[in-house]
């Protein structure tokens, strides 16, 4: 006779369902509960009831494995072949405890789980998955608890039609966080938490409106996060999303657990970390046309981005596209060991640092009328392409054909031929270099 389990649960009710709330070990999560396909629940599309588990399963075996910080959200579990084993419970009440408990114990009881009834993952099959290969690997997981909302399923088409409703409810209605919503909260990310902390403590970037952070703020509580682009009149030299990418391209030579967003690095690699990005955030402000000097200069931040009837002569560096794709280059430099950092920053410093100069003209566009000079960024994905490989080319090419291969790039995106010659970017080719 097979053993039973009792789960301490509360019975409730929404909509067209009657579903129960209880806490369970994940010892007892992956004895108890199984996978739909296990059941006969997926094998085919008409009987499918919801998607399949990927491969980032590992990923949460490994966070619930090493993360001291572990913590999992509910999963939603279908009892297959209708209702869960419910036993509703009373609780004894005294005189000192009739106040507290009155109307408490209305929707409290257990559930069995003896054998007689299966359960399936209906969402949450990833952690479910996790939960069991973590259990395996270190029986001492077993011990801790996670929430666990169990409702009915029927095994015949009107059931499953139900449950597929359920599951795509669920999952259609669930709003993931954005990314710029993951910087401003994650505490395992190392980047993420060291962007929040240069805000806060860097010199530069804590400056009131250096680093758009929220594009909206509401009367009534609502905030919503910058997205990656500086409106045209924004003063702002950068936003929250695109610093966070600057650190990570800048984090070369960091400790391994810089590089694990799922598992915090330890305070003194932190520390570390944030003194070697602050230092080198500042040596690429300067390196990059002496971006923080001119910007702090200036009494309108807007005016260095794009001066009123002479956009080209704007600074790139207060554009994030061209950002992105210096940092970029720059980590592929450091990474091939083309250049070291004093180096790189030496070549960056030699960029003419305007808006309508090569290599940024790969992403700007004059307009016709050439009197007012003004222009606009073009945010196609062939002209950032095509940045980067001339950034290459002009910081540290490894080879002829790269230049070659990146002034094609230019003609193609732009229909015209690249101002400066082929010979001029192969001084900085590595064996003239060295000569």
């Amino acid at each position: 006779m097979p053993s039973k389990t009792w789960v301490p649960a509360f019975e409730a009710k929404v909509g067209n369902w009657t579903y129960y709330s209880c806490l369970m070990s994940y010892a007892a999560v992956a004895r108890e509960i199984n996978f739909a396909h296990d059941l006969g629940g997926n094998q085919d599309l008409g009987t499918m009831i919801q998607r399949g588990v990927g491969a980032r399963t590992t990923e949460i075996t490994n966070y619930l494995l090493t993360n001291e910080n572990r913590f999992l959200g509910a999963i939603i579990v279908a009892a297959w072949g209708g209702a869960p084993e419910y036993i509703p419970l009373e609780m004894e009440k005294t005189a000192e405890n009739s106040d507290v408990l009155s109307g408490m114990d209305g929707n409290f009881g257990v559930l069995t789980f003896d054998g007689t009834h299966q359960f399936f993952a209906l969402d949450g099959q990833h952690r479910l998955k996790a939960i069991k290969d973590a259990v395996k690997r270190n029986p001492e997981l077993g011990r801790e608890d996670i929430s666990v909302i169990v409702v009915p399923h029927f095994d015949n088409e009107e059931g499953r039609r139900r449950t597929r409703r359920l599951f795509t409810n669920i999952n259609r209605n669930a709003v993931k966080t954005t990314a710029q919503e993951n910087i401003a909260l994650d505490e395992d990310d190392g980047f993420a938490i060291l962007t929040r902390r240069l805000l806060d403590d860097h010199e530069f970037l804590r400056q009131d409106g250096v680093v758009q952070v929220f594009s909206k703020v509401g009367v009534d509580g609502e905030l919503k996060l910058a997205t990656r682009q500086v409106g045209v009149t924004g003063t702002a030299w950068t936003t929250i999303g695109v610093l966070y990418d600057l650190l990570t391209d800048l984090g070369f030579g960091l400790h391994d657990s810089m590089s694990k967003t799922s598992q915090r690095a330890a305070d003194d690699v932190l520390d570390e970390s944030f003194d070697d990005l602050a230092v080198r955030i500042d040596e690429l402000l300067k390196a990059c046309g002496n971006m923080r000097e001119r910007y702090e200069a200036q009494s309108a931040p807007k005016e260095l981005r794009a001066p009123k009837g002479r956009d080209g002569e704007g600074h790139p560096f207060m554009r994030p596209a061209v950002q992105v794709q210096v940092a970029r280059a720059a980590r592929h430099i450091i990474d091939q060991n083309l250049l070291d950092w004093p180096r790189l920053l030496e070549r960056l410093s030699g960029l003419d640092w305007r808006m309508s100069a090569p290599p940024f003209s790969a992403v700007w566009q004059e307009t016709p009328d050439s009197a007012s000079r003004k222009g606009k960024m073009i945010a196609a994905k062939d002209n950032n392409t095509a940045l980067f490989e001339l950034l290459l080319a002009h910081l540290a090419p490894n080879s002829r054909a790269q230049i070659d291969r990146a002034m094609r790039t230019y003609r193609t995106v732009k229909n015209e031929r690249y101002p400066i010659a082929a010979d001029e970017l192969a001084k900085n080719l590595p064996s003239v270099d060295a000569s």
